[in-house]
């Protein structure tokens, strides 16, 4: 599975795409962080983020993007620019039909670490782990966006199971509803 991993941001987009393996395998094919100049007016920022954005998805053909979940924020500008910049990226998945996975930091922080409260030095060290890289993948944004990728590849089988289980559960109660208003038409009946 090929996994787009975003860490999205207005000022600082972290783009990652990882190719999972056999069992917890992954390699990194590419990460790179899009910047948008703070005083540019939103729109063109965000089309700045959508272009790009658009560009990897069209190279690297993601099965899946995986986007941090943005659920709280001290400073409300900086909690709705990162809500506005993964809503683009969402919408440029949805376009090309590829599936869209939003993950919380603390999820991720899990995955990759073990501890779902990791400062970024954590999390950074354990991306360079697990992707045997060379050096420490920088800015924070970078290594955001691959934990991002790797936390889908670990959390797919789960979330797949979960998906089957709860289809299967609507189906059951389907049929299970059809037999009841059988009954009651039939009990109804002269």
């Amino acid at each position: 599975m090929r996994v787009m991993g975003v860490d999205p941001g207005l000022t600082r987009c972290g783009l990652s795409v990882i190719q999972s393996g056999r069992g917890r395998q992954v390699t990194a094919l590419d990460v790179d962080v899009v910047r948008t100049p703070s005083d540019d007016p939103l729109a063109l920022r965000l089309l700045t983020i959508s272009d790009t954005v658009e560009h990897w998805m069209d190279t690297h053909l993601p099965d899946v993007v995986a986007i941090e979940r943005v659920f709280a924020n001290n400073n409300a500008n900086t909690a709705m620019g990162t809500a506005q910049a993964g809503g683009v990226i969402a919408l440029a998945a949805a376009k090309r039909g590829i599936d869209v996975h939003f993950h919380t930091p603390s999820e991720v922080k899990a995955a990759v670490t073990g501890n779902g409260r990791a400062d970024k030095a954590q999390v950074t060290t354990m991306i360079t782990k697990i992707l045997a890289l060379q050096a420490k993948p920088t800015p924070a944004d970078a290594a955001d966006a691959l934990a991002l990728a790797i936390c889908h590849c670990w959390r797919a089988p789960m979330i797949a199971r979960m998906a089957a289980a709860e289809a299967l559960a609507a189906e059951q109660k389907r049929t299970y509803q059809a037999r009841l208003k059988a009954k009651q038409v039939s009990r109804s009946a002269p």
